[in-house]
């Protein structure tokens, strides 16, 4: 049985952003979606992973904003002005791997941890953005060390909230999802706007993965095609 309601309240975390924005677009049209929260670094209840124990204040401020029946977390970093991906072992250092943990895993974990009391128990998705490259079993080129590093322990963390969460909240699925190639700011400077599809396009797919997902797919790790990923 497919888990998310008609009608659902929907919370878009990383509203800001390229993807969190289509998806507010989106979600803001669709019928069957009785209201939509975003959130990001600068909104009325701000979130900024630089600063972790806002997690938590913006978690408590949104509690009457609930329940939701679906979470989207779209936060994720993978370069800076100071940084690109490492290509060699010899680019690998300690700010940077640090940097990447804090954003794409620590962040992402403690919103599960906060953002998960606000998801209605009778039925409830949490969709959290990851990336292939985070595949162990698919890494087949090497680098970019510390984006991979990130995003493989994002999945595990995920995965390991998801059996805690089936056994006190069943109803509640969560899930890592690969977008693809977006054009966006993050993919920019890897040919993302020759390469990468728009974003409307990516977050259609990813709705229409969201909304056949069913209990059984909690704890998975799923491309926007809705095909299952190998961790």
């Amino acid at each position: 049985m497919k888990i998310l309601p008609t009608p659902f309240r929907a919370l878009v975390i990383g509203s800001s952003g390229t993807i969190g924005s289509a998806f507010m677009e989106l979600l803001t049209n669709n019928p069957n979606c009785s209201g939509v929260v975003g959130i990001h670094r600068n909104s009325t209840y701000a979130l900024d992973y630089q600063n972790p124990s806002s997690i938590e204040t913006c978690a408590n401020a949104l509690a009457t904003e609930g329940p939701f029946q679906l979470i989207i977390n779209t936060i994720g970093v993978l370069h800076s002005a100071d940084w690109m991906p490492e290509k060699r072992l010899d680019d690998l250092n300690a700010e940077q791997l640090i940097e990447l943990m804090k954003m794409n895993a620590i962040g992402p974990a403690l919103t599960i941890r906060y953002f998960s009391k606000l998801l209605d128990p009778q039925n409830s998705i949490m969709v959290t953005l990851s990336a292939k490259v985070g595949s162990i079993e698919d890494n087949r080129l090497g680098g970019w060390y510390s984006y991979r590093a990130s995003k493989a322990a994002l999945n595990m963390l995920i995965k390991t909230a998801s059996i805690e969460l089936g056994r006190t909240k069943p109803n509640i699925a969560l899930i890592a999802m690969h977008p693809g190639t977006v054009n966006s700011r993050l993919s920019k400077p890897f040919r993302g706007e020759q390469i990468g599809r728009p974003a409307e396009d990516a977050v259609k797919d990813m709705f229409s993965v969201i909304e056949n997902l069913q209990i059984e797919d909690s704890g998975s790790f799923v491309s926007y095609s809705g095909e299952k990923l190998p961790w």
